[in-house]
């Protein structure tokens, strides 16, 4: 069974959802304050965590910091409706996806599992088990790991997924829309920037080619490239 952690001091809502996910097969453990969510959410004992901004104690931004440091577990941030200065932040410091409150369980779920499903494919799907090979990036998607250059990179659920997809048409643009279908298993809604904040992250990780560029290129009304040499 799938274990999810609540981390949100909304007790009324954390009910709701607890209910509805339980009802949907998850089996799922709520906690009120980001202290008591950054230790839960280190036991390794959780195939993902929703986590609410705005909380007593430790906020959520400070709480998922924490988190990044020595986890790379899939979390959906819940933020305040049109707070985008907290899902661009929530974003950059490595939160898979967001959730704007007030949502409906029915939408944290569908989120929840479309993340879900996305690392739960390249693990256990044999036709992506092959190792993929472009310049000096190596990826083991069925390990759900990567290097570049021959070193390790510490890559998120969601940056991975989008890394593969990149990676899988090299030399090709690939839309913005495409990416969030395939990566973050959801449309993607107009003006939003959460593919922005994330390929930033991904350049920011891979570092740069020998002569300077980065390999991710920005292809003007296309969407990005990862550039096949």
């Amino acid at each position: 069974m799938i274990k999810v952690l609540l981390i949100d001091d909304d007790v009324e809502l954390v009910g709701m959802l607890q209910e509805y996910l339980e009802q949907e097969g998850f089996e799922v453990k709520a906690v009120h304050d980001g202290e008591a969510g950054l230790s839960e959410a280190l036991t390794g004992n959780y195939s993902i965590a929703v986590l609410d901004v705005m909380m007593p104690r430790i906020n959520g931004i400070e709480t998922l910091r924490r988190i990044r440091i020595k986890s790379r577990m899939p979390i959906i941030m819940l933020t305040a409706k049109g707070d985008d200065t907290d899902r661009i932040v929530g974003l950059e410091l490595g939160a898979d996806d967001y959730v704007a409150k007030p949502c409906t369980p029915r939408e944290l779920t569908a989120r929840i599992r479309a993340i879900l499903r996305r690392t739960q494919i390249s693990s256990n799907d044999e036709s992506v088990s092959q190792v993929l090979e472009v310049g000096y990036l190596k990826m083991w998607p069925s390990q759900r790991r990567a290097e570049w250059n021959g070193n390790s990179i510490e890559l998120t659920s969601t940056e991975f997924n989008l890394l593969e997809v990149l990676v899988r048409q090299a030399g090709q643009p690939v839309s913005k829309n495409k990416l969030s279908e395939l990566g973050l298993g959801r449309p993607l809604a107009r003006f939003e920037r959460s593919i922005d904040v994330h390929m930033s992250s991904i350049r920011h990780k891979l570092g740069a080619l020998p002569d300077g560029r980065s390999c991710i290129q920005t292809v003007y009304r296309q969407g990005y490239q990862f550039i096949k040499e």
